[in-house]
C-alpha cells in the first residue's frame, strides 16, 4: 500500500507530461487565432466597406471595436480565471471567439459586424491572457524557456502572418472567409483542450461578491483610452470635442479605479504588485517593445502600399519572411535564455531592433521588396531578443504568489504600447508630411529657374502627347505637386523610424532596474 501511495502521486505528476504538447498545440491554436485577427482584418477593410455600404471612418470601427474590447478584458483575465477556473474560462473564451468569428462572417450590416467584433475582442483577450499561463503550468521548470519561446513565436509572428493570409483570402475568396477560417481551427482547439487540459482545482473557499463598480470603472477608463488612441489622429486629436471627452473620461475613470483597487482587500486587478522594481521598469520597456513591434508592422505596410504601390497580397508576402524568421529565432533565443543573463539579451535585442529601424529610414521610391528583405529579418531578430528576455527579467524576480497579478498588468502594457505606437506614428506621419511638403514647396517658388525649367519640360512632354497648352501646363503642375507630396511622405516615414529607434535607446537604461529570474520560479508572461 505504501508503494502504491507513492506511485499514485508520481503517476499523477507524470500524466500531464504525456500530453504536454497536446496542451501546447491546443492553447497555441487559440492564441494564434486571436493574434492573427488583430491584423488580418486590415487588408479587407476596403471590401467590407463596399459590401456593407459604410464610409471609411465608419469601417475603421471594425478594427477599433476589437481592440477596445480586447484591452478591457486583458487585465481582468487573471481574476476571471481564478474565479471560474482556468480551463473553464479558456474553453469559454475559445468557444465564444469561434462563435463570434462566425457571426462576423455572417454579418449583413456594419452594426452587426461591429457587435460581433466586440464579442471577438472580449473572448480573444481571454485566450491570450490564459494561454501562456497554462503553458507554464504544463511544462516542467527546465523546459519553461522552450515553452515561452514557442509561445513568443506565435505572438510576434502572428501580426505579420495576418496580412499575408488576409490578402490571399480577400483577393481569391472573399472577406467573409477571413472569419469563417476560424471555425475549423476553433473546433479543433476546443476538442484538444477538452481532452488535454487537466481539470480545474475546486475552490477551497466560496468566491466573494463581484465588485461591479471597479469593473465598470476599469472598462470605462481603458475603453475610452483605447478609443482615444485609435481614433485621435483621424479626428485631429484635441480639436474634436469627442476626443477631449474620451481623454478626460479615461483619466477620471482610471484614477477612481486605482483608488478603489488600492483600498480593496481583494481587487479585481491587484496594483500592489507595482511595488516590485523589475515589474514597473519592465512594464515601461514593454510599452516601448509594443510600440516598436506593432508600430513597425504598421508603418512598413503603409509605405509599401502608398509609396511602392503594392497590393495587400504583395505586402503580405513581403512581410512573410520576417514572420518565419521570428518563429525560427524564437527557438534559438529560448536556448540562449538558459545560458545568458536576460538583461544582456535584452540590450542586444534593443540595439539590433534600433538598427533595423535606421535601415528602414533609408527607404525611397526606388526601394524594392528585395531591398526590404534584410531590414525585416533584422527587425524580427531584434524583436525576438527583446520579447523573451523582457518577460523573464520583469516577472522572474517576483515571488510566485504575486506572479499571476503581475502578469495581467505586464500584458496590458504591451498591448497599450502597440496602440500608443500606432497612434504616435500616425500623428507623426501626418504632421511631418505636412511640414516636409511645406519646406519642399517653399523651395519650389514660381520664379525659381530650376522649377520653371522643370514645368516647361513637363509641359512640353504633355503637349507632345496631344494635350493643349493650357491642359499640358495644368498636368505638369499636378505632376510637380504629386512629386512634392511623395517627397514629403518619404521624409515623414524616415522621421517616424528614427523616432522609434531613439525611443528604444532612450529607455534602455531601465534594463539596469530589472532582475535575474529566481531559480525555480515559473514565469507567466503574456500577450
Amino acid at each position: 500500500m505504501a508503494q502504491l501511495a507513492v506511485a499514485t502521486p508520481a503517476l499523477a505528476a507524470a500524466a500531464p507530461q504525456n500530453n504536454k504538447w497536446a496542451v501546447a498545440i491546443a492553447v497555441a491554436i487559440g492564441a494564434l487565432l486571436e493574434v492573427i485577427d488583430t491584423s488580418i482584418v486590415n487588408v479587407g477593410l476596403a471590401d467590407m466597406q463596399t459590401s456593407l455600404g459604410a464610409s471609411l471612418s465608419q469601417a475603421s470601427w471594425i478594427v477599433s471595436s476589437y481592440a477596445v474590447a480586447n484591452v478591457i478584458i486583458l487585465p481582468l483575465a487573471a481574476w476571471l480565471g481564478h474565479r471560474f477556473g482556468k480551463k473553464k474560462y479558456f474553453l469559454f473564451s475559445l468557444v465564444g471567439f469561434t462563435v463570434a468569428s462566425v457571426m462576423c462572417g455572417l454579418a449583413t450590416s456594419l452594426p452587426m459586424l461591429v457587435v460581433a467584433r466586440v464579442l471577438q475582442g472580449i473572448t480573444g483577450g481571454g485566450l491570450m491572457a490564459k494561454a501562456q499561463s497554462i503553458l507554464f503550468e504544463t511544462f516542467p521548470k527546465e523546459e519553461q524557456a522552450t515553452a515561452q519561446s514557442f509561445f513568443g513565436a506565435i505572438v510576434i509572428a502572428g501580426p505579420a502572418i495576418g496580412p499575408t493570409l488576409g490578402g490571399y483570402i480577400v483577393t481569391n475568396i472573399g472577406w467573409r472567409w477571413i472569419f469563417f477560417i476560424n471555425l475549423p481551427l476553433g473546433v479543433l482547439a476546443v476538442i484538444l483542450c477538452l481532452s488535454a487540459l487537466p481539470p480545474d482545482e475546486p475552490h477551497v473557499t466560496p468566491p466573494k461578491s463581484i465588485d461591479w463598480t471597479s469593473i465598470a470603472m476599469l472598462a470605462l477608463g481603458l475603453g475610452c483610452l483605447q478609443t482615444f488612441l485609435e481614433e485621435g489622429n483621424s479626428h485631429d486629436w484635441f480639436d474634436e470635442p469627442l476626443i477631449v471627452v474620451l481623454c478626460v473620461t479615461s483619466i477620471v475613470s482610471l484614477v477612481l479605479f486605482v483608488r478603489r483597487a488600492l483600498a480593496s482587500d481583494e481587487p479585481v486587478v491587484d496594483l500592489r504588485v507595482l511595488r516590485y522594481r523589475s515589474l514597473w521598469a519592465g512594464s515601461i520597456l514593454s510599452v516601448v517593445v509594443g510600440m516598436a513591434l506593432y508600430g513597425g508592422l504598421f508603418a512598413v505596410p503603409i509605405f509599401a502600399q502608398s509609396i511602392l504601390r503594392y497590393t495587400s497580397q504583395q505586402t503580405g508576402l513581403m512581410m512573410l519572411p520576417g514572420a518565419l524568421a521570428t518563429a525560427a529565432m524564437m527557438q534559438v533565443a529560448g536556448r540562449l535564455a538558459r545560458k545568458m543573463d536576460p538583461r544582456l539579451m535584452l540590450v542586444i535585442g534593443a540595439l539590433v531592433l534600433a538598427g533595423s529601424l535606421v535601415m528602414f529610414s533609408t527607404m525611397n521610391p526606388m526601394t524594392s521588396g528585395d531591398d526590404l528583405f534584410w531590414p525585416l529579418i533584422v527587425r524580427s531578430l531584434g524583436t525576438v531578443f527583446m520579447f523573451l528576455p523582457l518577460s523573464m527579467a520583469s516577472l522572474g524576480p517576483i515571488p510566485r504568489k504575486d506572479v499571476a497579478s503581475a502578469t495581467g498588468f505586464f500584458n496590458l502594457t504591451r498591448m497599450l504600447g502597440g496602440s500608443v505606437g500606432v497612434a504616435l506614428l500616425s500623428m507623426m506621419l501626418t504632421r511631418r508630411q505636412a511640414f516636409h511638403m511645406a519646406v519642399v514647396a517653399e523651395k519650389l517658388v514660381s520664379n525659381d529657374p530650376a522649377t520653371i525649367e522643370r514645368v516647361n519640360m513637363l509641359t512640353g512632354a504633355m503637349m507632345a502627347k496631344g494635350a493643349s497648352a493650357a491642359e499640358a501646363k495644368q498636368r505638369a503642375l499636378s505632376l510637380l505637386s504629386g512629386t512634392v507630396s511623395q517627397q514629403g511622405s518619404i521624409m515623414s516615414f524616415a522621421d517616424t523610424f528614427w523616432l522609434a529607434g531613439m525611443l528604444i535607446v532612450l529607455f534602455l537604461p531601465l534594463v539596469m532596474l530589472l532582475g535575474k529570474p529566481q531559480q525555480g520560479v515559473k514565469v507567466e508572461a503574456g500577450h
